[in-house]
């Protein structure tokens, strides 16, 4: 797992201690930051005891554990549990990660929970993915075919088609490779970042869609494609085991190839 600096802020400050109940033999503590921009105060970093002996093994766990019977307003994003939906990614022991599938014993030490980097917080763990969603919209990510669907069948693919698009398909929007990246830290409003690149990919090579040259059109820019340096941090931290990198390259050769034909 990449791991990246936690938030840097002066005006972050300790706040409340949670210590465990019982006599549990196996405790873990917990800092997570706390923002709530309706208070009008600074950020700041709860601690919490945990009972590991009566908890599930996954950080998520840990969260909603803490939610139900410690501090109810901890507030995160959270559904399937099971690494498919992405709501829980957030930032854990210095890696962009999914909550619900990192272990708490594959983490030594205390473990620092952080809304996901470089991005506006809502509250607490709960990042503003306006924009990033606003991106994603941009590269229209549904099929473009000029072809009237077949009547009696689905617009077929060969194998070999199909599994172009396979890998960049499966992914699941969680923001983690983005939010990792440094050029869309200091460039969101422009660089459209790895998340999205790679879902612009996985329609440039699907053989059913016409609009390639529409498609490459849009991404022609010194920003929205050409921000990427090949840091590699979005491969390194997707916890899906995509390569976001790669399909940024496969971008950037159809953009020269275009340009020399």
């Amino acid at each position: 797992m990449a791991k990246f600096l936690l938030p840097s802020n002066s005006q972050i400050k300790q706040g409340k201690y949670f210590s465990a109940l019982g006599a549990s033999t196996d405790v873990r503590r917990y800092s997570i930051y706390r923002y709530d921009p309706d208070s009008g105060e600074n950020p700041r970093i709860d601690n919490y005891d945990v009972d590991m002996d009566d908890c599930g093994p996954m950080v998520l766990d840990v969260l909603i554990k803490i939610k139900n019977e410690i501090d109810p307003t901890l507030t995160f994003r959270r559904s399937c549990r099971e690494g498919i939906c992405g709501s829980c990614s957030m930032n854990i022991d210095g890696g962009n990660v999914l909550a619900c599938t990192v272990p708490v014993e594959s983490i030594k030490g205390d473990i620092k929970v952080y809304p996901l980097p470089h991005m506006p917080v809502v509250k607490d763990l709960v990042p503003d993915l306006t924009n990033f969603y606003a991106q994603y919209a941009s590269i229209k990510p549904w099929l473009q075919s000029r072809m009237p669907a077949p009547t009696n069948h689905e617009r077929l693919q060969s194998k070999e088609d199909r599994e172009l698009i396979n890998e960049p398909a499966a992914c699941i929007l969680c923001a983690c490779c983005s939010t990792a990246c440094p050029s869309y830290w200091w460039n969101s409003d422009r660089f459209l970042g790895p998340a999205v690149l790679l879902a612009a990919y996985r329609w440039l090579v699907d053989s059913r869609d016409d609009a390639t040259n529409e498609r490459l059109d849009n991404l022609e820019d010194s920003f929205r494609t050409y921000r990427c340096h090949t840091i590699m941090n979005c491969t390194q931290t997707c916890p899906k085991g995509l390569n976001p990198a790669q399909a940024i390259g496969e971008i950037k050769k159809m953009l020269v190839g275009r340009a020399a034909t």
